[in-house]
């Protein structure tokens, strides 16, 4: 299991979009539609084969299934990093060595990318929805496509009041990321063009 990308997620996606540029300075450039759960996104090239997206519910779309992914349904309030997503091979295998509620592989395809993604039956992922979401891609993966605009990611800091058993229940290592004892959120340093950046 490894980072795979970062989600902002906004009760617009103009609002999540908006919130990442102007936290970093840069521009997104323009995602799509997923269909299935009726959302939709902006994305953003990181270095290291990493990418972020603001994404939100599109409300001119027809879902084909709900609850919505990344809990989106009771999404409220300002735009935010929402989800961290992780990557790993043979997902099935690895939800079966995972807390409870991590999620049910759903086939997902946005033009030519085709993924699974673990999807939790109500929306919701364990811990507040601060366990990542897990992803299998199928495809070619999308950050190589991304245009690359000078950021990288330098610290997710994970906040949790119960970070060490969070933490020990994610099966990977990266020094990019810390786990912390406090109130349920992320905050993000990026290197950037305009210097070290923070998103929350």
């Amino acid at each position: 299991m490894e980072l795979d990308h970062l989600a902002v997620a906004g009760a617009t996606l103009e609002e999540a979009r908006s919130h990442v540029e102007d936290a970093l300075g840069v521009a997104l450039q323009p995602g799509g539609q997923h269909a299935m759960f009726g959302t939709h996104n902006y994305l953003l090239g990181l270095a290291d084969g990493l990418y972020l997206e603001a994404i939100a519910i599109d409300p001119r779309a027809t879902p084909q299934r709900r609850p919505c992914w990344f809990d989106l349904d009771r999404f409220s309030g300002s735009p935010r990093i929402s989800n961290w997503i992780c990557r790993c091979t043979d997902l099935p295998a690895q939800l079966a060595n995972l807390p409870k509620g991590a999620g049910a592989p759903v086939s997902l395809t946005r033009g030519e990318l085709k993924w699974d993604m673990a999807v939790p039956a109500d929306g919701i992922l364990p811990y507040d929805n601060m366990f990542p979401a897990l992803i299998e891609w199928h495809s070619a993966h999308p950050a190589p496509a991304l245009q690359q605009q000078g950021c990288r990611l330098h610290h997710l800091v994970i906040s949790h009041p119960k970070a060490g058993s969070l933490q020990a229940a994610v099966p990977m290592s990266d020094p990019r990321i810390s786990f912390e004892v406090g109130p349920v959120g992320f905050e993000a340093e990026f290197d950037t063009p305009h210097g070290r950046r923070m998103l929350r």
